[in-house]
This record gives C-alpha cells, sequence and structure tokens, in this order.
C-alpha cells in the first residue's frame, strides 16, 4: 500500500485580542442628580447642625423659651381680641346696611349679586354666598334663614331700573328646572331692580316660585323687614330641621 500523506495541520489562527471598551461618560443628567444629591446632603447635615446648636443654646439658656411663650401668649390674646372685635363691627355694619334704588341701579350686575347677598347676610342668613357665574344653572345667591330654609335666587339687573326690558318667563323656568333638583330649593326667588312681565306671575304660580320686583326691592334693601315677611306664601321649613 502507497503510504498515505497525513492530512497538513492547519495553522491556529491568532485570535484578535479584544480591545477593552473605554469607560463611559457619565451623562449631564447623572452628573446633574449627583450634584442635586450631593447638595441635599450638605443641607441636610447643615439643618441638622443648625437645630442641635439651637436646642443645645436653649438648653442653657431656659429664659429665652419663657420669654418666647409670653410673647406668644401676648400676641394670640391681641389678634383674638382684634378677631372678635373685627367680627362685632361686621355685624353691626350688616345690620346697618341699607341699599337706595339708585345705588342698585348704578351696580354692575355682578356687584349687583353680592348686595343681595349681603341683604340675605344681615337679615340672619349666615350662610349666604354669590356662586352666579359660568356654569351657575342659573342660581346667584344661596342662603339658608333663620327657619333653615333653603334660598335659590336669581338676580336680573336692569341698568336702567324699571324703564329697561322686563324679566321674561325664560328666566323664571331656567332658574326653576335646577333650583330643586340641584341646590335643594326650598324657596326659588327671582329678584330685579327693574319689573316683570305680565306672563311672570302666573308662571311663578304654577310653578311655586317668588318674584321680587323694583318695589318689593327698595322696601327690603331699606331695611324695614326681612325679605321673607315681604313675599306672599312662603312655605314653612322643612321637618327635621
Amino acid at each position: 500500500m502507497a503510504n498515505r500523506r497525513p492530512p497538513p495541520r492547519r495553522r491556529p489562527v491568532a485570535r484578535r485580542a479584544r480591545r477593552s471598551a473605554p469607560p463611559r461618560r457619565r451623562s449631564r443628567r447623572q452628573q446633574r442628580r449627583d450634584t442635586q444629591l450631593l447638595l441635599l446632603g450638605f443641607g441636610a447635615l447643615a439643618g441638622i447642625t443648625l437645630v442641635w446648636a439651637v436646642i443645645s443654646w436653649l438648653l442653657v439658656n431656659w429664659w429665652a423659651l419663657v420669654v418666647l411663650g409670653a410673647l406668644a401668649a401676648v400676641g394670640g390674646t391681641v389678634w383674638a381680641h382684634r378677631y372678635r372685635e373685627q367680627q362685632a363691627w361686621d355685624r353691626v355694619r350688616q345690620q346697618a346696611l341699607r341699599y337706595g334704588l339708585q345705588q342698585l341701579d348704578a351696580l354692575h350686575h355682578r356687584d349687583f349679586e353680592y348686595a343681595i347677598r349681603d341683604l340675605m347676610l344681615r337679615d340672619g342668613c349666615t350662610d349666604a354666598r354669590q356662586i352666579g357665574g359660568a356654569g351657575d344653572n342659573g342660581a346667584d345667591v344661596l342662603a339658608t334663614d333663620p327657619l333653615g330654609r333653603t334660598w335659590v335666587i336669581q338676580a336680573k339687573h336692569r341698568k336702567d331700573g324699571d324703564r329697561g326690558s322686563a324679566v321674561g318667563t325664560p328666566d323664571l323656568q331656567r332658574v326653576n328646572g335646577t333650583a330643586r333638583q340641584l341646590y335643594g330649593a326650598d324657596v326659588v326667588l327671582v329678584v330685579t331692580n327693574g319689573r316683570f312681565s305680565t306672563r311672570c306671575a302666573p308662571l311663578a304660580q304654577q310653578l311655586h316660585m317668588h318674584l321680587a320686583d323694583r318695589r318689593t326691592l327698595a322696601t327690603w334693601a331699606s331695611g324695614g323687614r326681612p325679605l321673607w315677611e315681604l313675599l306672599p306664601k312662603i312655605p314653612p321649613p322643612r321637618k327635621g330641621r
């Protein structure tokens, strides 16, 4: 047999040395975060040091606590006295509140709503508030009278008083559709410094609503009697209130 030549040896392929990847640089965001953490740590340490220094000083100078407590007591007493005086003055001012028709005619329609609120406050509706504006659902003033009845009031201001356009039935229908359902009204009222159209009175009677025209408003604003004594057939308060 002929001698077979051994297969040629394969030379080992030299492996390429892997280059180590250069270290990644920290991103700016990470650098900022590290800086913020470092500053936060220094701030916390400084705060703790300051608090400890103050506590140590107060432990030695305990008389300062007595002085500070006395000053706080005096300041609180003065503030409480002034607060009670301010409340008393507000009550006197509300009870003495009077409006003339010329004053009411000169108001902006939004200020007219605030005037109605202030008159309700004067007569003892301590929670009276103005809510008129976008999305008011026809209500401008909400109030609870001293007998617990919830009032929903729509205020219709006329710049020219009773010489301006009359308040019509759509205004009544608008507030009637939401006053009881949304606000739980016992008394639904439309008040104006002007006049109502001839169709408003019959509709108000059918809807169990109340109207206060210019004449009624003049009597009420002058401070003679509260509004519920001027309007006929005001419902009694609900049972359980």
